[in-house]
């Protein structure tokens, strides 16, 4: 007879101990109940890898496809362009490669839509899961399309065609932009015709105007083009210093270049439509990084000073000098300097600092070093004359947030009197937040908050101002901050995208048509052109 174990079993089952039976049971239940979460495991990490990578995928095509639309002829896509005008210059080397693009505005306009919206949930859908993915892809994809927006045509609006409109007439016409409005420059200059803020002093900032004018002597079609190299190398060393700033606070990297890089109203308008502000957040991001760097938990103001060499307290905090809160200081400065939305953070980051005297006055020295080299070269090159910021904070966005507000109120918009209400209002969450960097001394969440108020204050915010508090959320550890920041700007693209004016006349918001909605429009068309 066979002694084969699979025939006979070594022991008889009716003469083991009841307790065996049950822990054998239990063992082989707990078994089973292991492998199939393994097993559960395994096809989830593959299904969320999948998901994380096809997000990633979807924003490179959907960029792709954007810019060879735009490059492939006069449209919308790209204001510079008209009818009977499209050099090569401004096409970019991708122009022409998609003539079988369709030529009905009206569709481009519906598939423009649906590319942004998708690529706006995509994007909220990968914060979730390409951290899941290898590091190495999320980093590829962020190079990858800013290579492709670098060879863009200017998207959207004509704003870099206004900041060389403004150098070339400091530099070759000997028109100081700060006192002269273009309209009163040479109308033959091939720039007036590419810009349309031709009745407004420049709004920006005296080290900007600086950099405008040291790219004139490029040309026109070199001076667009230094300018998107420029903008994408700020970009890119904005989202490394994000990455490292994250790892100095123990947080997932890449999560935070992910939210600050792959955004769509930050790539399609921001770094596609060549704006400025990728200077500003530059600076503003390396003066966390450098404090971030410099701090130094629980050393007191005096360490290293013996007490007779330091007869004051205040010499102490300001000898040795300390590199890093000084270089903050001066890069808060120069934001400043290039923007003065920058401004809006300073008091915070004070506040945050009020705790370790030593490193504030280091920032505060920084500061103040910075504003005097700063402000000796803007009396040099343009006299004692500031940014005309009245002027164009009177400008209103018809669906913008005060105006609708206004609407909702009966006022017919955003009046005067709400104007200074709302200032009134940011003043005071501007104070709200320092106190709340001294008390839990944490500006970088404090900052992001007051940003977060300026930009649902501001008449006049435009898709890619998102910019100014996504470096700041990505580095919080406030949930709620990226919460809000990522709403605000989905109601950005819902009030921009191309068929967002559709959607109001559907809803019964017709912003434009009250007397005040009038006015503020015959405003900026003033302005204009």
């Amino acid at each position: 007879m066979s002694t084969d174990a699979t025939t006979f079993p070594l022991r008889d089952t009716l003469l083991d101990d009841p307790a065996d039976i049950a822990r054998k049971g239990t063992s082989s239940s707990k078994a089973s109940v292991s492998k199939r979460k393994r097993a559960d495991s395994r096809a989830r990490t593959r299904g969320e890898t999948v998901i994380g990578a096809g997000v990633l995928i979807w924003i490179g095509v959907c960029v792709l496809l954007i810019v060879l639309a735009a490059a492939d002829r006069p449209s919308f896509l790209s204001s510079p362009s008209h009818v009977g005008f499209f050099p090569h210059w401004l096409a970019g080397p991708l122009g022409g490669l998609w003539p079988w693009f369709t030529r009905s505005a009206r569709v481009t306009k519906a598939l423009l839509t649906g590319a942004l919206v998708s690529m706006y949930a995509a994007y909220v859908v990968g914060l979730r899961y390409v951290p899941l993915l290898r590091a190495r892809w999320a980093i590829a994809t962020i190079v990858g399309v800013h290579a492709i927006l670098l060879l863009s045509p200017p998207l959207s609006l004509t704003d870099v065609f206004n900041y060389i409109n403004y150098g070339r007439m400091g530099m070759l016409h000997g028109l100081d932009p700060y006192t002269t409005i273009p309209a009163l420059g040479p109308h033959n200059d091939p720039s007036y015709a590419l810009s349309n803020w031709h009745q407004l002093l420049t709004p920006y900032g005296p080290l900007f105007t600086l950099i405008t004018y040291a790219v004139v002597p490029l040309g026109l079609a070199g001076s667009l083009w230094a300018f998107k190299v420029l903008l994408m190398v700020l970009s890119l060393a904005t989202i490394s210093l994000v990455w490292r700033c994250a790892r100095l606070l123990g947080r997932d990297p890449v999560t935070a270049i992910v939210l600050v890089g792959l955004n769509p109203l930050i790539l399609v308008w921001g770094l596609g439509g060549d704006h400025n502000d990728f200077f500003m957040m530059f600076c503003i991001t390396l003066a966390f990084y450098l404090l971030l760097r410099a701090r130094a938990p629980g050393v007191s103001p005096g360490v290293g000073v013996p007490h007779e060499e330091s007869p004051t307290r205040l010499h102490a905090w300001l000898w040795p000098l300390a590199t890093p809160e000084l270089g903050a200081g001066v890069v808060l400065a120069a934001a400043i300097a290039l923007k003065a939305s920058a401004a809006i953070i300073v008091p915070v980051v004070l506040a945050g600092l009020l705790r370790a005297p030593r490193r504030l006055a280091q920032v505060v020295l920084g500061l103040i070093a910075g504003g005097i080299v700063l402000g000796a070269c803007t009396v040099v090159a343009f006299g004692a004359h500031l940014p005309d910021l009245g002027a164009q904070g009177r400008l209103v966005i018809p669906m913008g947030l005060p105006n609708l507000l206004g609407l909702a109120l009966g006022q017919g918009g955003e009046t005067e009197t709400m104007r200074s209400l709302l200032s009134i209002a940011l003043v005071l969450t501007v104070v709200s937040c320092s106190v709340w960097a001294w008390r839990r001394r944490d500006a970088l969440t404090a900052s992001g908050w007051a940003t977060m108020a300026l930009l649902l204050t501001l008449s006049w915010v435009l898709p890619w101002y998102v910019l100014w508090v996504l470096p700041l959320a990505a580095l919080s550890r406030s949930r709620a901050l990226r919460t809000t920041a990522l709403v605000f700007g989905a109601y950005l693209l819902l009030t921009w995208m191309p068929l967002a004016t559709g959607l109001d006349n559907a809803l019964g918001i017709r912003p434009t048509t009250t007397t005040l909605g009038q006015q503020d429009q015959r405003y900026v068309r003033g302005l204009l052109n």
